[in-house]
């Protein structure tokens, strides 16, 4: 073998890691992950450290990202009608895709009736924050200091600001060209960090589930076993069903195509519970994977990380009714209406972290006469199990967010379908 072959085969050998595909990385983590935390129980909890620097590290670029991909794409739009037509059916559908899955969630719960028989009375109290007001929810998107927005990771106030500039940059014309071209190059910056900080995917990955599962076991939903069963068939049936039928049926887009494509988002959202953490995956998803070009996936992708949160309503429903089970409250058809409604409204803007749902239940569960005393026991009987559930509801949320990207994308006609369709991909 000459000096070169030697070279190449080294180079060959030394790219192997890189050369298996990044989400086969991830589950192969997820798994070893689950094996090794169950081994080692507590412990585990000694790299879980690893985890958090993964964390930090996706959240240290969701606020530069979001504020110059949204300019970057307004300004990429050329025309401000464009963004309100983009705006008004991101909103449409995400609302819509919201209300089917509360829909799911409660027709499952009534038929399954996970509540029958469970007894919360020996669960501890949570003390619940109280719920923010719709009215002051939407004036604080609103910055009165667009900077202090920004140091915050207040994404609805920095989402607000990035569209009142990047349309300022475009009203500007000629003027604003060097804001504009340094948006776009930052942009490039932007998404080459994402892709560093996602080499490092699997090892948080491993880290933040042998964690999980050294705390909780494997067997952390033994007390809720119904419950669990309800949410699950619930959040598979909204998956394949609403997001599935707006790729098959609405854009007659292979369906396959799109849940392998989006597989490296869902398994980041499965680790880390959270729709805002997933941000900057999701995105690079989005544009690299499924052909969602820059001014629809810097906008519609930001939103939808703050106020798509399909698998959050739909766990709030489901959960409504197992305590109205469980406390032996009938329900009226009108109270269902009212449950639905009440839901999808406190699901909006919901803080895309870790059990952030759990506590949107006082105002989910006083509509049906359950008192805040009441209220705070069930939340302290379903907190220790919440982890693995919100891994799965985020899961949603994140699927949620690019089925509506794609369907957005290609209404506006900014969508490469031959990038969709292509395989393989890395």
């Amino acid at each position: 073998m000459t000096s070169t072959d030697d070279s190449d085969a080294k180079s060959e050998k030394g790219n192997f890691w890189f050369r298996i595909p990044l989400w086969k990385r991830i589950i192969a983590a997820l798994i070893l992950g689950a094996i090794v935390g169950s081994l080692w129980g507590d412990g585990a909890a000694n790299i879980k450290w690893i985890g958090d620097i993964f964390i930090r590290l996706i959240r240290m670029v969701v606020v530069p990202l979001v504020f110059v991909t949204l300019v970057s794409g307004i300004v990429a739009m050329g025309d401000p009608k464009k963004l309100g037509s983009i705006g008004i059916k991101t909103m449409a559908l995400y609302l819509g895709t919201t209300a089917i899955a509360i829909v799911i969630g409660l027709v499952l719960a009534t038929i399954i009736r996970p509540g029958v028989g469970i007894d919360m009375m020996g669960a501890t109290a949570e003390t619940l924050a109280p719920v923010m007001p719709l009215a002051e929810r939407l004036v604080g998107i609103i910055p009165t200091n667009p900077v202090a927005a920004l140091a915050n990771g207040d994404i609805l106030a920095v989402i607000f600001f990035a569209i009142m500039f990047g349309s300022g940059i475009m009203l500007a014309g000629e003027k604003g060209k060097f804001v504009a071209d340094v948006m776009d190059s930052a942009t490039e910056v932007m998404l080459k960090i994402i892709h560093m900080i996602m080499e490092v995917a699997p090892f948080g990955v491993f880290a933040l589930i042998a964690a999980t599962t050294g705390a909780k076991g494997i067997n952390a939903l033994a007390d809720v076993v119904p419950l669990a069963i309800t949410l699950t068939i619930s959040f598979i049936l909204h998956i394949v069903i609403t997001h599935g039928g707006i790729i098959k049926f609405m854009l007659k887009l292979p369906v396959t195509r799109f849940f392998k494509d989006i597989i490296d988002a869902q398994l980041i959202a499965f680790s880390t519970s959270s729709s805002s953490a997933t941000m900057p995956v999701t995105m690079a998803v989005a544009e690299e994977n499924l052909g969602i070009k820059t001014p629809v996936a810097s906008s519609v992708i930001p939103l939808g990380a703050t106020i798509n949160m399909d698998g959050t309503g739909l766990y709030v429903g489901v959960v409504t009714i197992f305590t109205a089970q469980s406390l032996g409250i009938d329900l009226t058809l009108v109270d269902y209406g009212l449950i639905a409604l009440t839901t999808t409204l406190v699901s909006i803007g919901t803080a895309a972290v870790p059990s952030a749902s759990l506590f949107l239940l006082a105002a989910v569960l006083g509509v049906i006469g359950v008192s805040p005393e009441q209220t705070a026991l069930v939340v302290g009987f379903l907190l220790p199990f919440d982890r693995p559930l919100d891994m799965m509801r985020t899961v949603v949320n994140v699927t949620g967010d690019l089925s509506v990207a794609t369907a957005v994308a290609k209404f506006e006609g900014e969508f490469d379908e031959e990038v969709f369709r292509r395989d393989p991909k890395v």
